[in-house]
């Protein structure tokens, strides 16, 4: 059973840490060490001025070791310190973000059927990668920024005490007023941002959905409107942006009026207390250095700050819509199927979908090992599901269906589907290799293997006429083939795995009729000592099975041979009847 992934930000980002604990505390150590720079370089440039009058009567060599200490304390706060955080991203940076995208993809891929139905896959791309993004901006960029403004606060409160806590309490207070202002506008800006993040993700579905119908738009002349439509997707990101960036102006102006306001109160302190002999020059250089480093470090840290808040509004949509409980799970205790002859059992079978009235109720069918059945039925009467089902794309809601004696729920699905081979009427392609598409039947087969698969397949004729034969692309879900020539790609892929278990929905109906005769020679020997189930749209396609069964609403109606269902005179003998060209009407008259 996968174990899920967590849906809270701050338990998604220790998923990924976890592994590297010793260079996470390295980093929080570095990022602490790089806060000290600014103080202590304010705390030796103080003492620098204050040695200044004494060189009167010391001479100048009492400078030497504040002035080596300056640069000293550069090399060591700054520049060391920042260069062991960018060794630190450089060795792991690319990792975790990979560990993130993978596990991610890993993840999506075990939803459920009905999840992808409802989603767009640009949209469910843009957002694995969104969330890898901003997840390493959050740890690589912000954290070291957000550490180092805290141990530099820390740092010059400190400091600013031992001068004065008249300073001390300024800087608490100022802290306090811009630290409470930049949270409440954060909060909003969080909200801007994960708005933002889902305008984009909706843009970017968008632009996969038109560009992989180009051809529809070619075809239907509809170009203008795809630009019209996609138009009101673009004024969504536009508006979103605008008020994320609006926001954002408003709060740096707040900020930097805050930050102004703590200056003028230090200044007039200083010169108060210089004025009474309480503080020396020195001190007046610290604390105006403190002021201003404070200033420009809080506000260069609530700039990553608002990164932040940006990163993990978007995050936080992503992770909403992808983390998501996955209805059909392998039991912890599931075991993998052992198919040797596929005997497939309905029983007591109910099932509906989410918010529909139910479709099968109370179903029992027995497909004995090495049947060949085949399935007929107007649009909507329940075959597809019925071969859904079995391939526990959905879970039935009542009832259990068994193969071999084993339930499916109770064997793991990858186990399952390795012994079901499904031929589509429609096959998807990969954007790879002719090679690498049908040896995705069976991943360890050899080449010699796969090529006797295509033969078989009647599709060796067309590769090798390429001019890159077996080493073609066939671009995006299999575009650069003709309809037929991707429905035997699909049977070569059948013929590879080789499972005991065949699906074939309406399998040769893309293809030419020569074609068709030699393929359905090469079907017919495929099935051999396999239990076949056969969704037939063409009803003379399923003349020599042993079994039809007649779907109608959910229902078997009628099941029998061929001969035997037009003897009864029933569903089928109509459909039989009313078909054109060998074809099946959509529905009934």
């Amino acid at each position: 059973m996968q174990q899920p992934l967590p849906s809270t930000i701050t338990h998604f980002i220790w998923h990924f840490l976890r592994p590297y604990k010793m260079p996470v505390i390295i980093f929080i150590l570095l990022s602490i060490s790089a806060g000290f720079w600014g103080p202590f370089n304010s705390i030796l440039i103080k003492n620098l001025i204050d040695l200044l009058p004494q060189t009167v009567s010391a001479g100048t060599e009492i400078l030497l070791w504040p002035a080596l200490l300056i640069p000293l304390n550069f090399w060591v706060f700054d520049n060391f310190t920042w260069r062991g955080i960018g060794y630190i991203q450089y060795m792991y940076g690319g990792a975790i973000k990979n560990n993130i995208t993978q596990q991610l993809c890993a993840y999506i891929l075990k939803h459920p059927y009905q999840y992808f139905q409802s989603k767009l896959s640009g949209a469910t791309a843009k957002q694995i990668s969104t969330l890898a993004d901003n997840m390493v901006s959050i740890l690589f960029n912000v954290a070291p920024n957000a550490i180092r403004g805290v141990s530099l606060l820390l740092a010059s409160f400190i400091s600013a005490y031992y001068v004065n806590p008249v300073f001390c309490f300024i800087l608490i207070v100022w802290f306090m007023l811009f630290a409470g202002f930049s949270f409440v506008m954060s909060k909003n800006l969080m909200r801007l941002s994960g708005e933002l993040a889902k305008t984009e993700a909706e843009l970017s579905g968008q632009l996969v959905d038109i560009t992989a119908n180009q051809y529809s738009i070619a075809t239907f002349a509809n170009h203008d409107y795809e630009m019209s439509y996609l138009s009101q997707f673009l004024a969504r990101v536009l508006g979103a942006f605008r008020q994320e960036t609006r926001f954002m102006l408003l709060m740096h102006l707040g900020q930097g009026a805050l930050i102004a306001i703590m200056m003028i109160f230090a200044t007039l302190a200083l010169v108060s207390l210089y004025a009474r002999g309480l503080v020396s020059v020195g001190d007046f250089a610290l604390i105006l250095g403190l002021a201003m480093n404070l200033g420009h470090m809080m506000w260069w840290t609530m700039t990553f700050m608002d990164e932040f808040h940006r990163a993990y509004g978007k995050c936080k949509q992503s992770l909403s819509s992808l983390i998501v409980q996955q209805d059909i799970q392998d039991k912890p205790d599931a075991k993998a199927l052992k198919a040797f002859a596929g005997q497939i059992i309905f029983d007591d079978v109910t099932f509906h979908y989410k918010g529909s009235e139910p479709l099968f109720q109370n179903k029992s069918v027995v497909i004995e090992l090495g049947q060949k059945v085949g399935l007929v039925g107007y649009s909507g009467s329940g075959k597809s599901t019925f071969v859904s089902l079995i391939l526990r794309l959905y879970d039935v809601t009542g009832g259990a269906i068994m193969i071999d004696g084993q339930d499916i729920r109770a064997v793991t699905q990858d186990s399952l589907r390795s012994n079901i081979g499904i031929i589509p009427q429609d096959p998807s392609l990969f954007h790879r290799t002719l090679m690498e598409n049908i040896r995705y039947g069976r991943i360890e087969a050899s080449d010699a293997e796969i090529i006797e698969a295509a033969k078989r397949a009647h599709a060796h004729e067309f590769i090798t006429e390429l001019p890159e034969g077996y080493e073609s692309l066939v671009g995006e879900r299999g575009v650069k083939l003709s309809g037929g020539q991707r429905q035997r790609i699909a049977i070569a892929r059948a013929i590879l795995k080789n499972a005991p278990i065949l699906i074939l929905d309406e399998a040769t109906s893309q293809l030419d009729s020569l074609t068709e005769k030699y393929i359905q020679d090469s079907l017919w020997e495929l099935m051999q000592g396999k239990t076949t189930i056969v969704i037939a749209h063409r009803l003379s396609t399923l003349l020599h099975m042993d079994r039809i069964l007649v779907f109608d609403k959910g229902k078997i109606i009628e099941d029998g041979t061929h001969q035997q269902l037009l003897s009864s005179g029933g569903l089928y003998k109509t459909m039989w009847d009313a078909q054109v060209g060998g074809f099946l009407p959509e529905e009934e008259a």
